[in-house]
Parts: C-alpha cells; sequence; structure tokens
C-alpha cells in the first residue's frame, strides 16, 4: 500500500508543480498547441499536406497517422474511459489559476495525447524525419493536458501508450509489419520477374 500511496503523492507533486507554472512562454507555447490540435485539426492539416505534397511516401505515412490517430481516439474514448472513472486534478491544484474549462468525462486516460501519439507514431513509421518534427507538438499537447489541468501525468502517458499501439496496430493491420515500409509495387521478386 505504500508503494500505492507514494506513487499518488509523487503523481500529485508533479501535477502541481506543472500546473504552477508561471512562464508566459510556456503558456503560450503549450496553449497553442492544444488549441491547434483540438478536434484533430493540426493531425488532418498536417495529413493534408504529407498527401498533396509528399509523393507516394506522403500519402501513406498521412494514412497511417489518420488511421492511427483514430483507432487511438477510439480506444481511448470509447474504451478505457468508460470502464476507468476518474475524476479531473482538483482545481486548488493549479495555483489560483482558473481551470473552468474542462471536460467533464473520465480524465484516464488523456484523449487528445493519444490522438496526438497516435498520428505522429504512425507519420514516424513510414517517414521518421517527420515524425521527428511532429514529435515537438505532440509533446507539448500531452504537457498541455496536465497544465491545463485537465489531466494527471500518468493520464497522459498512458494516452502515450495507447497511441503508439494503436501506431503499430494500424501499421502492421494495412502494410503488414509496422517497422518496415511496404514494398514497392514496382519492385519485383526473384520469382516474379515482371
Amino acid at each position: 500500500m505504500n508503494v500505492l500511496s507514494d506513487l499518488r503523492d509523487g503523481e500529485r507533486r508533479v501535477t502541481q508543480r506543472v500546473g504552477s507554472w508561471h512562464s508566459s512562454w510556456a503558456r503560450r507555447v503549450l496553449s497553442a498547441a492544444e488549441t491547434a490540435a483540438e478536434r484533430t485539426r493540426l493531425w488532418c492539416a498536417v495529413a493534408l499536406a504529407l498527401g498533396a505534397c509528399g509523393g507516394g511516401r506522403g500519402r501513406e505515412a498521412a494514412v497511417t497517422g489518420l488511421a492511427g490517430m483514430t483507432v487511438a481516439e477510439l480506444a481511448s474514448n470509447a474504451v478505457v474511459k468508460p470502464l476507468c472513472q476518474r475524476r479531473r486534478p482538483p482545481r486548488e491544484w493549479f495555483d489560483g489559476r482558473h481551470v473552468d474549462d474542462r471536460p467533464d468525462s473520465s480524465s484516464f486516460p488523456s484523449g487528445h495525447t493519444a490522438a496526438a501519439v497516435g498520428f505522429t507514431a504512425g507519420v514516424a513509421l513510414v517517414r521518421p524525419r517527420v515524425g521527428v518534427i511532429l514529435a515537438a507538438p505532440a509533446a507539448a499537447v500531452a504537457a498541455g493536458r496536465v497544465y491545463s489541468g485537465a489531466h494527471y501525468p500518468s493520464d497522459v502517458v498512458i494516452g502515450s501508450v495507447i497511441g503508439a499501439a494503436s501506431a503499430a496496430f494500424v501499421r502492421a493491420a494495412l502494410f503488414g509489419a509496422p517497422f518496415t515500409s511496404a514494398p514497392s509495387r514496382r519492385q519485383g521478386s526473384a520469382a516474379d520477374p515482371g
């Protein structure tokens, strides 16, 4: 029981520490990332850009990212949240900031984080360099969910796990292997000369 109590106490301290950030830079960056990612707008815009400008690999990355995001959102919001009812962090932990604009649904897990990581990991499995670039806004979304008072750090961690697992699942389901690109249709095998 001591371990569980220590974990809860540690999570409370981390949540309060993140919630009490007074940096105007952090507030602007986290708020901008959260606004851009609201209703998956940022990820859909990136998918459109990849599909329009990235050629075949860009379209593949866009499809994998969007599918990973969709599976992650369904898993987190429609499956795990109803099973694990958890209250949002107490308002008094946020150093006098107003944290009234929070969803009424379960805090666990973070659906925003699951979607962000699901998209980013899906893209990264096809276009690793683009995935590295997308990791920054995905991390900002995750940190912003704690900063805004909507989630505990463990909600964000499990949301990230759901997102990464969803991307790997989708990649395997769509293309047969999560960590390798699909063979080009133009490539023939030794047995198939044509």
